[in-house]
C-alpha cells in the first residue's frame, strides 16, 4: 500500500475535483494521462507530507520506529520512481519547473524496468520472510498473478477516452484489491530471524 499511497490520494483527490488530469492521446507513447494538476500528491513536498503522515500512523499503531521509517521511505520513493517514467509533470512544491525523464516514451526500457522493480521487490520480500500459515503459498501466487494481470491491463487495454469518475473509481478499486491481497500475504508470512 505504501508504494501506491500517493496514487490512492491522487485518484481520490481527482474524484473530489481537487487535483486534475485529462486524457490526451499521444502525450506519451505508453500513457495518455495529462497529469497537469497534482500538487498535493505528486510534488516532492506533497509526497513528503504523505510519507510523513504514513510513517506517523505506522508508529502510532505499532510503536515500531524502523517500520515507520521504512514505510515513509517507500511512500516517498514513489515520487523518485515516477520521476523516471513521467513526462515532465512532477514538481518540487506544486509549481514549475515540471520534471520527468519520460521513460513512458521508451517502452522497451520502461516495461522491463517496471517488471524488475515490481517482481524484484516481491522476490526480496519472499527471500526475507517465511510462511507461517497454510495458505501462504496460495496468497503469494495470487498476489503475483494480480500484479502481472493489472500491469498487463495497464499496458495493453485500449486507452480510456475521458478522465471520468468511472476511470478513477476503477483505479481506486484496483489499488484496494492489490493492497488487500498484499495484506493477506503479509499476514501469512513473518520475517526470518537473523
Amino acid at each position: 500500500m505504501a508504494g501506491q499511497l500517493v496514487d490512492f490520494g491522487f485518484f481520490g483527490l481527482a474524484l473530489a475535483g481537487i487535483e486534475n488530469f485529462r486524457i490526451t492521446p499521444g502525450i506519451t507513447e505508453m500513457v495518455p494521462l495529462d497529469l497537469y494538476d497534482m500538487p498535493y500528491t505528486h510534488s516532492l513536498l506533497g509526497s513528503a507530507v504523505w510519507a510523513a503522515v504514513f510513517a506517523l500512523l505506522i508508529w502510532l499503531f505499532t510503536r515500531n520506529r524502523t517500520g515507520a521509517l521504512i514505510g515513509g521511505a517507500v511512500v516517498l520513493s514513489h515520487w523518485f520512481l515516477d520521476l523516471l517514467v513521467h513526462a515532465p509533470d512532477l514538481t518540487l512544491a506544486g509549481s514549475p519547473p515540471k520534471m520527468g525523464f519520460a521513460l513512458w516514451n521508451h517502452p522497451m526500457i520502461e516495461m522491463p524496468l517496471e517488471l524488475l522493480l515490481t517482481f524484484g521487490a516481491l522476490a526480496f520480500f519472499v527471500v526475507r520472510t517465511r510462511p507461517v500459515a497454510a495458505g501462504s503459498r496460495i496468497a503469494l501466487v495470487l498476489l503475483a498473478i494480480l500484479l502481472a494481470v493489472f500491469q498487463a491491463v495497464n499496458w495493453f487495454v485500449p486507452e480510456p477516452e475521458t478522465a471520468d469518475a468511472n476511470m478513477m473509481i476503477t483505479a481506486l478499486i484496483a489499488f484496494a484489491v492489490l493492497s488487500a491481497v498484499a495484506l493477506l500475504v503479509g499476514k501469512t508470512r513473518a520475517l526470518k530471524q537473523v
